[in-house]
This record gives C-alpha cells, sequence and structure tokens, in this order.
C-alpha cells in the first residue's frame, strides 16, 4: 500500500511519515521544497514536489497511490487568507484531487472545536471555520474519509492513554503529535474508523485500550 502524505515536513506530518513507514507502508511525501524534504523526512520515501494550492500539480503526485493522509495548516502569519488558502482550498484541491485518483482512504488531521465559531482561534484569520468547511467538503466528496481532530498539540510525547470521542464532544485538553500520527495510521487499518470524525485528547485518568477498540467505540 502506498500512502501519500501531505504537509510531510511538518511537526504532525514527519511523525506521520515515520509510523507509517514503521508499519511497513510505501511512503510518498507530497513537498514544496525538495532540499528541506531530504534534510529533514527519512531516507527511505520517496518525495514528490507540489503545491496543494496549485492543483495541476496534485494529480502526478497521486498516480499509484491508495490513502491519502492530510496534515496541512497555515502557519502563523499576518495573512489573513493563510487559514482560507491552505486549510481549506488545499484541502479541497487534494481531495479532489484524490478522488481523481480513486484513492481508498483520506485522514484529514483537523482541530477540536472546529463547530465553536466563536472559539479564540477564530481571532486567527478564522482558522477553525476554515478547517471545518475542509471537513464538511470531504464528508460530502464521496471520499472515504477518516478525520481526527487532536486537541492541544504537544511535541513532547506522554505515557497517558488516548481518549476518543464523537465529533462536537470533546472541547478541552492536549495530545502528543506522536499519539496523533498513531491514531492517523491506525485509521487505515480499522474499517471502524471509515467515515468517521473523531475528537481526542489524551488523559492521566484513562484506561489505555487499543486503538482498534477505541474507534469501534465512537457511533
Amino acid at each position: 500500500m502506498r500512502a501519500l502524505v501531505a504537509g510531510a515536513t511538518g511537526q504532525t506530518g514527519s511523525r506521520i511519515v515515520k509510523q507509517l513507514l514503521d508499519g511497513g507502508m510505501t511512503v510518498r511525501a507530497l513537498v514544496r521544497d525538495r532540499q528541506k524534504a531530504e534534510n529533514e523526512l527519512p531516507g527511505d520515501i520517496e518525495i514528490v514536489v507540489g503545491d496543494v494550492l496549485k492543483p495541476a500539480t496534485l494529480d502526478a503526485a497521486l498516480v499509484d497511490v491508495d490513502v491519502v493522509l492530510s496534515a496541512t495548516g497555515a502557519a502563523p502569519s499576518f495573512d489573513p487568507t493563510g487559514p482560507y488558502k491552505v486549510d481549506y482550498e488545499g484541502n479541497k484541491n487534494l481531495v479532489d484531487a484524490a478522488k481523481r485518483a480513486g484513492v481508498k482512504q483520506f485522514v484529514m488531521v483537523s482541530s477540536l472545536c472546529v463547530s465553536k465559531i466563536f472559539h479564540p482561534l477564530n481571532l486567527f484569520w478564522g482558522i477553525l471555520y476554515w478547517k471545518q468547511q475542509a471537513e464538511d467538503y470531504l464528508k460530502s466528496s464521496g471520499v472515504p474519509y477518516t478525520i481526527v481532530r487532536p486537541g492541544g498539540l504537544r511535541n513532547e510525547n506522554n505515557d497517558e492513554a488516548v481518549v476518543m470521542s464523537s465529533a462536537d464532544t470533546l472541547f478541552e485538553g492536549n495530545i502528543p503529535r506522536e499519539k496523533v500520527a498513531q491514531v492517523c495510521v491506525e485509521a487505515l487499518s480499522q474499517s471502524a474508523a471509515r467515515n468517521k470524525v473523531v475528537e481526542i485528547v489524551t488523559s492521566e485518568d484513562a484506561i489505555a485500550q487499543p486503538l482498534a477498540t477505541l474507534f469501534a467505540n465512537v457511533g
């Protein structure tokens, strides 16, 4: 199985790449900067130069791809169009290309609280609003999907158990990027993850359960 990772050089995307490789999958990284990718990513992956904001570059990137994992997101900036362009238009273009390519599953990394229009994060050019628009586009596309909404992202891993819930039921909490990557990759092998939105955080009070069980328990 060949997986395309968009946002592969980002902090979450690079962890997804590693998790896929550890699982024995063939990985293709969609990047804008080949040199950066060669410097930062493992050597045993395919690198294809493209841009989610340039639809013409995406079809070639998706040749012979079975699944797509999107960890793209607008970087903090003073550009008010950033979230619209990257979080919405970029993902929309990627979904369209995935549909044309007939991919078997599209895993999108979104965010907790996207449905809360008055959330403070929307002060940053409506970032949560545009993430939700991208979610809605994927859900209506006909492409099999799993949407992963993590809580606050932490770079350091921890030993806390993953808590997984259905859409719009978790509104606070944090989770290491490493565990987000694990959930995204596990979604590819779990039929119970298909066409679901899952919200994830970690908690020291939760009892650890297999990810397969967590997916199955989300309605």
